[in-house]
C-alpha cells in the first residue's frame, strides 16, 4: 500500500461519465485504495446496503437521483451516517458547493479534478472519519449511545449501538420516532428539560430517550438507553468478572493507561496490573488490545 492507505480503506466513487469514473477508479487502485464505481445515486445507495466503504466521492450533477439526494439520502441512514463525501462539482458552479455542504458533503474538489490533491484529501478525511468512529465506539462500550440531529430530525451521526437500536425498532434510513421529535422541538426552542426522558420502544429493545445538549449549530445530541441489560452487566454474566475488574475493564477500552486507571479508580498501578492479568486469563486473550476488542463484541452482541 502506498501513501499510508490501507486495504481496509475502501472508496466509493459515484459519476455518470464512465470516462471519469475510469480515471478515478485507477488513480485511487494506484494510491493503495479499494475502489467501488456506481453510475448513478440509486445504485450507490444499493451498494451501501452490502457494502460499508471508509468513504464516497460524489458527482453533484447527474442523471435520475443527483449527488444532492444522494448525499442526503447517506446522512439520514444511521448506519452511514457517519461516511464523508467528497462532491465534485465544475470549477464555476458555487451553488453546487453550498448546497453540497447543506446536504451533509464533508468536502468538495472542482473539476477537471487534480488527482494529487483528491487523493489527499481522501486520506485526511478517511482518518479524522476513523478518529471519531474510535471515540464513538469507546462511547458505546461505556454504555453511552449518542446520536446527534439536525433541527428538522435528520440524523447526522450515531455511535454503533446507537444506530442499531434504532434501526432495528424503526427501521433502516428512519428519522427518530415522535418521542425525540417532541424534544428536539423543545431543544430548538431553547426549552428543553435534560432530565426528561421519553419511552421509545421497549418491545423493540429500545428505553428512553433523552436530549443532552447542542453540540454546534444546528447540531442536537441525544441518548438512547437499551432495554435490557446493560454491557457491563453482560460482561459480568459471560465473563465471570468481579465488579472491580469491570471497572477496570471499562477504563482499559477508553484507551487509559494502568497508571491513569490507578489514579481514576484510587488504587496503586500493581493493583491494577494483577487485576488485567485475571481479566485476560478469564478472557483467554493475551494483551489489552485484544481485550478491548473482544469486550466490544460481547456488549454489542457479537461475543
Amino acid at each position: 500500500m502506498r501513501d499510508g492507505a490501507t486495504a481496509s480503506d475502501m472508496v466509493l466513487v459515484v459519476d455518470d461519465n464512465r470516462d471519469e469514473l475510469n480515471m478515478l477508479v485507477d488513480a485511487l487502485e494506484r494510491g493503495g485504495f479499494t475502489a467501488l464505481a456506481a453510475t448513478r445515486g440509486e445504485a450507490a445507495l444499493t451498494l451501501l446496503e452490502r457494502v460499508m466503504p471508509s468513504l464516497v466521492v460524489m458527482d453533484a450533477v447527474m442523471p435520475g437521483m443527483d449527488g444532492f439526494t444522494t448525499c442526503q439520502q447517506i446522512k439520514r441512514d444511521a448506519r452511514t451516517a457517519h461516511l464523508p463525501v467528497i462532491f465534485m462539482t465544475g470549477l464555476t458552479e458555487t451553488a453546487h458547493v453550498l448546497r453540497g455542504l447543506e446536504v451533509g458533503g464533508t468536502d468538495y474538489v472542482t473539476k477537471p479534478v487534480n488527482l494529487v490533491e483528491l487523493l489527499a484529501r481522501i486520506r485526511v478525511h478517511i482518518a479524522t472519519a476513523r478518529a471519531a468512529h474510535g471515540a464513538r465506539l469507546a462511547l458505546d462500550a461505556s454504555g453511552r449511545h449518542l446520536f446527534a440531529v439536525n433541527p428538522q430530525g435528520h440524523i447526522l451521526w450515531s455511535t454503533p449501538q446507537a444506530a442499531s437500536l434504532l434501526s432495528a425498532a424503526f427501521g433502516e434510513g428512519a428519522v427518530p420516532p415522535e418521542p425525540v421529535q417532541a424534544l428536539l422541538q423543545r431543544a430548538v426552542a431553547g426549552g428543553s428539560d435534560t432530565e426528561t426522558a421519553e419511552p421509545l420502544a421497549p418491545a423493540a429493545g429500545v428505553g428512553p430517550a433523552r436530549y443532552l445538549l447542542p453540540t454546534g449549530p444546528g447540531e442536537y445530541l441525544f441518548q438512547l438507553t437499551a432495554a435490557g441489560p446493560s454491557g457491563e452487566d453482560i460482561l459480568r454474566a459471560q465473563i465471570d468478572l468481579t465488579l472491580r475488574e469491570v471497572e477496570v475493564l471499562r477504563w482499559l477500552i477508553h484507551g487509559k493507561t494502568n497508571r491513569e486507571i490507578s489514579e481514576i479508580l484510587g488504587i496503586s498501578p500493581r493493583t491494577v496490573n494483577k487485576h488485567l492479568e485475571r481479566i485476560f486469563a478469564k478472557m483467554g486473550v493475551e494483551n489489552r488490545a485484544s481485550a478491548t476488542s473482544l469486550a466490544m463484541r460481547i456488549m454489542a452482541g457479537k461475543g
